[in-house]
């Protein structure tokens, strides 16, 4: 601090601020690509893997919320954010360890015991394990995304939400490509439990370093106790969330820009990988089928995990490539013309996945996508903290990530139970599903958010 004003952040600062970041990311980019064929392996049919899913977004639209407002109110000698950060990480990791060993762990239970459990057992203590990570990702997002305005001078804020954009590419990058990799180069075939231990030690030490390196800024008495007077006008949630729609007629707008921009990335995370087992490879429902057929089905679901994988690091890579020339261009042209651009190639990454089958078109479709992926990741926040009062943002950020969380509660419960539907026949006993059709229901969900952009009026 300098006269009350914040230094303004150098190019090393901003890759130091965004490290912990790379590490949550790659946390949350292992459970997206990997969580299917799990669950998928315990028995899981589309409609039990969209239900699992609802632990992300029920998990993020109660805790950021509380964290984020918890966290404004913290006061310890680690600062307001950084309890919740390392807190989350920890016990994040924790639960990445346990997730892919579900089976390991049910049979443990059951040899200790004595007693016959369920068949579903092992999945149970699976869904278990994905409330938890997905908790604790959002236990330390909240914070980590309040540390913007905290440390960060206004005119800086498009370009620090760019690298935390960076650090989400670089982060998914290196999660996704790491065991394709392996066994190209090498011919290792890195099994899911390594991989998910592999994010539990990115996740862990990533946000220890951020913890011990960035500084947060000393909130003043005088903050302390404007803070406490908004806490009384504010006495239920219900009044925070209606103080934070009075910050600006925009901030409605740009919630509603998000809701439909997470429907349409939802469509994407969450059945690209059973696309690509499934539409691109042609491997039929495996929770349907015998044993002998799992196994005479695994080397092609193996290869459509890889290729999956691939394709989130293709997707996640250009990410990372267009993420700062995006918050250059921002300052530059305004958020919203370079939002508005960014969507649109994602429409039409979408249109085009709807209908491709050739392996490199579909990977230089997700190529496309990962342009929009850049934008969506930093510039609505940026538009938002225009808006944002002093000693407020956690609690802001919390509530704005009900319009992220609340869509993925529709995509996992209707556009599951939708796909769930679309059953064809895949030879003479095997089942499989149209998962292609979550593009097109993406697709026009981004076109909606696209529209709403185009209304947005930013400040000067």
């Amino acid at each position: 601090m300098e006269n009350n004003q914040l230094k303004k952040f150098t190019t090393p600062m901003f890759l130091n601020f965004a490290l912990g970041f790379f590490g949550l990311q790659f946390a949350w980019q292992m459970r997206i690509i990997l969580s299917g064929p799990v669950t998928e392996s315990l028995g899981a049919s589309p409609f039990l893997y969209g239900l699992i899913w609802l632990a992300g977004p029920f998990t993020g639209m109660v805790v950021q919320p509380l964290v984020g407002a918890l966290s404004d109110k913290t006061v310890s000698p680690f600062g307001r954010r950084r309890p919740y950060l390392l807190g989350g990480a920890l016990i994040a990791a924790i639960a990445l360890w346990i997730f892919p060993n579900s089976a390991n762990i049910a049979d443990w239970i059951q040899n200790l015991t004595g007693i016959q459990l369920p068949a579903l057992t092992a999945l149970f203590i699976a869904a278990i394990m994905i409330w938890v990570i997905d908790a604790c990702i959002n236990i330390a997002q909240g914070p980590y995304r309040a540390l913007v305005p905290d440390v960060v001078p206004e005119e800086q804020y498009s370009i620090a939400n760019s690298y935390m954009s960076l650090s989400i590419g670089l982060g998914s990058v290196v999660a996704a490509a790491t065991a394709p990799f392996l066994k190209w180069a090498f011919n290792y075939q890195m099994s899911i439990t390594a991989q998910f231990i592999m994010a539990a030690l990115a996740f862990a030490l990533a946000m220890l370093w951020t913890c011990i390196t960035i500084k947060e800024h000393q909130t003043k008495r005088e903050e302390l106790k404007d803070v406490a007077v908004a806490e009384k006008q504010e006495d239920t949630f219900i009044d925070s969330v209606k103080n934070f729609f009075a910050l600006s007629p925009e901030v409605s707008k740009i919630c509603l820009m998000q809701f439909f921009t997470w429907i349409g990335v939802m469509c994407l995370l969450i059945f690209f990988t059973q696309y690509s087992v499934h539409t691109i490879f042609e491997v039929p429902d495996l929770s349907t089928v015998s044993e002998e057929e799992r196994i005479l089905f695994e080397n092609a679901t193996l290869v459509g995990t890889n290729f999956s994988s691939i394709c989130f690091a293709i997707f996640n890579f250009i990410c990372f490539v267009v993420a700062i020339p995006i918050g250059v261009l921002s300052a530059k042209y305004t958020n919203k013309k370079v939002h508005i651009i960014s969507l649109l190639t994602m429409i039409l990454a979408y249109l085009g996945l709807a209908f491709a089958k050739d392996v490199k078109l579909v990977a230089a479709l997700m190529g496309l996508a990962g342009i929009g992926w850049a934008s969506i990741c930093a510039l609505p926040f940026a538009m938002l903290s225009q808006y944002i009062k002093k000693g407020t943002e956690g609690s802001v950020m919390g509530i704005f990530n009900i319009f992220i969380a609340g869509p993925q509660v529709l995509v996992c419960t209707l556009v599951a139970g939708f796909i769930s539907k679309c059953a064809f026949s895949q030879g003479a006993d095997a089942v499989n599903y149209h998962w292609e059709y979550a593009f097109l229901i993406g697709a026009v969900c981004l076109a909606l958010a696209l529209f709403v952009t185009n209304t947005i009026k930013e400040k000067e």
